[in-house]
């Protein structure tokens, strides 16, 4: 009888700060294709709150934020049985291989990172040494986890360069460590554009705030949204050059209702773009109803929250120990 051989699925991790709640952007673009990776990924997603603290949050306000993201990850259906889902903080493993690899990372190159610079010029009463090192800490996320893939958005693709310089450099003086994790390329939502200025990527931190839709936003609001939303003088719902806020509306409804551009194009004949903009509010309204459902419901039960996201970490804090013992030992720590 020949033995079964189980093949080891690829690890993937994805993090997200709890500063803001996600748009529906992130939502189309990333967050809803997560739910459908743990079939052919083994995928560890974390509320990364330790990279939170460079600007100085206000506690508790951290805390409920940590909390509401914990939910909201539960909520558009990563399931906790089959992904491991959890909270950074809850695995000291992360800042303690953190400062490891600062000891591995040369100065110049973290002073190149140019989300450094970028936010040091935005905040400059609050340049932090936890600011410039935030792509370390960002490194020992990935590495801890011996991650096989990382989905990065192009604002992140430098960090990710910077972690497989670390982990090489470690491996290379002393001896295989780490893995040397790729840019994850898999499905890909559409990108979703500003409903102000739809040649811009709709943004949580866009000073507009009828630019973006938030998973949580009430029904009335996301149709208010909707109506206020840019589109052009043709009133003809095509998608064509130059049409930039028919484009972003059509592709709106296109995955909020899997139909295609020509199906659209049909089914609005005729018609204007007020009609348009209410029935792209409404498959929103749809597309969001369970997340928020969901949300709802478990907000409401604080105590299966943090036992979730407490067994979360111990399963997390199992894997990623492994990593920080090997670690540890190669750079000559005593261990017990």
């Amino acid at each position: 009888m020949e033995a079964v051989t189980t093949e080891r699925k690829p690890i993937v991790l994805s993090a997200i700060q709890p500063t803001s709640v996600p748009t529906l952007g992130n939502y189309i673009g990333a967050l809803r294709n997560w739910k459908l990776m743990c079939e052919d990924y083994d995928c560890l997603y974390a509320v990364a709150d330790l990279h939170a603290l460079t600007v100085h949050p206000e506690p508790a306000k951290l805390r409920q934020q940590t909390l509401e993201m914990y939910a909201l990850l539960l909520s558009i259906g990563l399931d906790p049985e089959k992904n491991t889902v959890f909270i950074q903080s809850m695995v000291p493993a992360h800042a303690e291989l953190a400062w490891i690899l600062d000891c591995y990372t040369m100065f110049g190159e973290a002073s190149r990172m140019t989300q450094f610079k970028d936010k040091s010029q935005k905040h400059a009463d609050n340049v932090n040494v936890g600011l410039f090192a935030y792509p370390i800490l960002m490194a020992a996320d990935i590495l801890l986890y011996q991650a096989n893939f990382v989905p990065v958005g192009a604002d992140q693709k430098q960090h990710l360069e910077i972690c497989r310089d670390i982990a090489s450099r470690f491996n290379t003086l002393r001896g295989n460590t780490f893995t040397i994790p790729e840019p994850f390329i898999g499905k890909v939502g559409a990108s979703i554009k500003s409903l102000q200025d739809p040649t811009q990527k709709m943004s949580k931190s866009d000073p507009n705030p009828k630019a973006s839709v938030s998973l949580l936003d009430p029904p009335e609001m996301i149709l208010k949204k909707f109506k206020s939303a840019v589109t052009d003088s043709e009133a003809c719902v095509r998608y064509a050059d130059g049409k930039d806020g028919i484009n972003n509306l059509m592709t709106i409804y296109s995955c909020c209702t899997g139909r295609d551009f020509a199906a659209i194009e049909a089914e609005f004949a005729g018609k204007g773009y007020g009609d348009f903009k209410v029935k792209v509010a409404e498959a929103v309204i749809e597309e969001l109803r369970p997340v928020q459902e969901n949300y709802r419901r478990l907000m409401a039960d604080k105590a299966y929250l943090m036992q979730t996201a407490a067994q979360g970490a111990e399963k997390a804090a199992r894997r990623a120990n492994k990593t920080l013992f090997k670690a540890k030992k190669k750079v000559g720590l005593l261990l017990p």
